[in-house]
């Protein structure tokens, strides 16, 4: 091999280049079809190359913790080598692991002309041994259809995709990257497909082969929700709501009755045990119940009754009540936490901020669903009285401690000791004396250092939920020295979840709905002039629209998916007008807050000045001096 070329056409979600040699040339062209679990690979070899060939390598199935040098829990058994079949034309690599179950690779290579195309599909089942058959069915259904078929019902999927929402900015770099995190999640997942994991699809070695719940997922799944493609969380949901037992089995018997837990790292299904509060372990016992807040944020951008009756009502309330049981009230009469542990921080301590946080969080949404559902749940009264006696959040001269014996006074890359300032937003902006606390506590956590990418990502939506867009796009701008040139990004090993949650950082800098508001160009950098945005999804069940220019927002549409209550913040400078199908009431609550009379299924426009304004929204111009920020040029 003397040279070559590839590239990644993200529109078309394809691969192609040429393989130099010194004998001739190869192009080449792959796709994962968006649709068909098929790696579609096509080979057009010059005439010395003719004789190219593919070759099968089964690597030892090893899990890659191991090799990697982490730490396994217990002795390491290795499964069984894996074996080579034959089925017709169809070659098959069967791997039988110890904890049951299967995974299958077939394939086969067929010849056109000059051209050869490999098709190949990968099946996993447990804890049944189904994988073969469903690998080599998917291999030979692939094979027989028509190569332009294939290349046309794929390239249809990622050009449905793209369109689900819109964002451009002045900033050509972040734009640039934002684009690319839409495809990665497409890459990643499907309603129907596996959970996110901490690599996603991407198969270089890593010491993370598994779903981390204590903050990976989470962070994966944030941003399916604003850019209204929700399809793509359905994954997470349904990864909890159909494996309730075992979430039940994970929490010890004497518990079962009546909770649920997760633990830190799981495969697929969830299986982990969790640990006991108050003893010498470091019990992280909070993970459930932030699991369950992505689902609550699905909910909200959705507002799927039944879907909150039927599965999140009873798992939020079985997640709750694991913390529910070890609640004590202290000689101050507050409701108190025992011994647990912040996410990584090396101490545990009693009223764990994380904790803290998530129980109150946890309770709240409960009420709010029984008020929301008309259900009077036993359990009602108890929450309530968690609610309003629950102790206070530990704070020192350094702002949020990690718990009240345990200090934050070393460097630490998690922010779980201030999820009750984001993602949860149990103390905003809108409360007094909020702002200089969250400062406090973020620069602190900031100075000692010890970070990592998702560190400043972190940082950056907590000060845009604060309206602070300069320091939003200041700590966004520090990732930058943590990606690959692809947008990747690895800790030790590829991680996914990082830029993915950079991707949500830009959304909370441009559209926020907590707390029963449409926040529009919330937390704007001065440096971003020029936004705009198209269906953009919101809590509540909106898509929003919104052009901002030279610092000024000119208009923002808002459409009703359920008709739930509309109020909004357009930041719209002088009187605010309404126009539409019809006469909608708009009221001014307090200043710059607004509700709108929207119906489900209708939209209007809200714009200010003299007339209504050009309603045409288009990509920002590009920096010229950043074009093409990423890949190898």
């Amino acid at each position: 091999i003397s040279g070559g070329t590839m590239r990644l056409d993200l529109w078309n979600a394809e691969a192609t280049g040429e393989i130099k040699t010194e004998r001739g040339a190869i192009q080449w062209q792959t796709i994962v079809h968006a649709q068909r679990m098929a790696v579609v690979v096509m080979l057009e070899p010059s005439e010395g190359e003719r004789e190219c060939r593919w070759e099968w390598k089964a690597l030892p199935t090893v899990s890659p913790r191991m090799t990697a040098g982490k730490k396994v829990d217990g002795e390491y058994k290795l499964n069984p080598p894996s074996t080579l079949e034959n089925d017709g034309d169809v070659n098959v690599c069967i791997q039988s692991l110890l904890a049951g179950g299967e995974t299958a690779t077939a394939w086969l290579e067929q010849k056109q002309g000059n051209r050869r195309v490999l098709t190949v599909s990968v099946a996993h089942s447990f804890p049944g041994s189904t994988a073969r058959s469903e690998a080599v069915g998917e291999a030979e259904g692939v094979a027989k259809a028509s190569l332009d078929e294939l290349l046309k019902s794929h390239r249809n999927w990622w050009h449905a995709y793209y369109p689900a929402s819109f964002l451009s900015f002045s900033d050509t770099y972040w734009e640039s990257f934002y684009w690319i995190q839409m495809y990665k999640l497409a890459s990643t997942t499907r309603a129907d497909g596996m959970l996110i994991d901490n690599q996603g699809p991407w198969l270089q070695t890593t010491p993370w082969p598994g779903a981390w719940w204590n903050l990976n997922v989470q962070l994966s799944y944030w941003p399916t929700y604003a850019s209204n493609r929700l399809e793509l969380g359905e994954s997470l949901n349904r990864t909890l709501y159909d494996n309730v037992e075992t979430l039940i089995a994970n929490v010890a018997k004497e518990y079962q009755h009546d909770s649920a837990g997760l633990a830190r790292a799981t495969g697929q299904h969830c299986v982990g045990a969790v640990d006991v509060p108050g003893g010498r372990k470091k019990a992280e016992i909070g993970l459930l119940l932030w699991a369950c807040h992505n689902c609550w944020l699905h909910y909200r951008h959705t507002m799927d009754d039944a879907t909150l009756r039927d599965h999140l009502f009873p798992l939020l309330k079985r997640a709750a009540n694991y913390h529910l049981h070890f609640v004590q009230k202290g000689e101050d009469g507050k409701l108190h936490l025992p011994r647990t542990y912040s996410p990584e921080y090396m101490r545990a301590g009693p009223d764990c901020n994380f904790d803290l946080a998530l129980l109150r969080w946890g309770c709240e949404a409960l009420i709010g669903i029984c008020e929301r559902l008309g259900m009077d749940d036993p359990l009602l009264p108890r929450w309530k009285e968690v609610v309003s006696n629950l102790t206070d959040y530990p704070i020192d001269e350094n702002g949020y401690m990690i718990a009240s014996t345990v200090p934050f006074d070393r460097g630490h890359r998690h922010y779980s000791h201030l999820l009750m300032l984001y993602p949860l937003y149990l103390v905003n902006r809108e409360q007094e004396g909020a702002e200089k606390l969250m400062l406090t506590s973020v620069r602190h956590w900031q100075s000692l250092g010890s970070r990592q990418g998702y560190s400043l990502t972190g940082a950056s939506s907590i000060s845009a939920a604060f309206g602070r867009g300069d320091d939003a796009l200041k700590y966004l701008n520090g990732l930058r020295t943590f990606l690959q040139p692809n947008t990747l990004y690895k800790e030790s090993g590829p991680v996914i979840e990082t830029p993915l949650s950079g991707a949500q950082s830009i959304h909370d800098m441009v559209l926020q709905s907590w707390g029963g508001s449409i926040r529009v160009f919330p937390a704007v950098p001065e440096a971003w002039a020029d936004v705009a945005f198209h269906d953009l999804r919101t809590e509540g069940a909106f898509l929003v629209s919104a052009r901002r220019k030279d610092g000024k927002t000119e208009f923002v549409r808002i459409k009703s998916l359920a008709g739930e209550a509309c109020v909004v913040m357009p930041g719209l400078e002088g009187r605010v007008q309404v126009a539409g199908s019809r006469a909608f009431a708009l009221t001014e609550m307090n200043a710059g807050v607004y509700s709108l009379d929207l119906k489900k299924g209708e939209e209007a426009i809200l714009w200010s000045g003299e007339k209504m304004p050009d309603l045409t929204l288009s990509p920002v111009a590009a920096d010229r001096d950043k074009p093409n920020s990423f890949g190898l040029r």
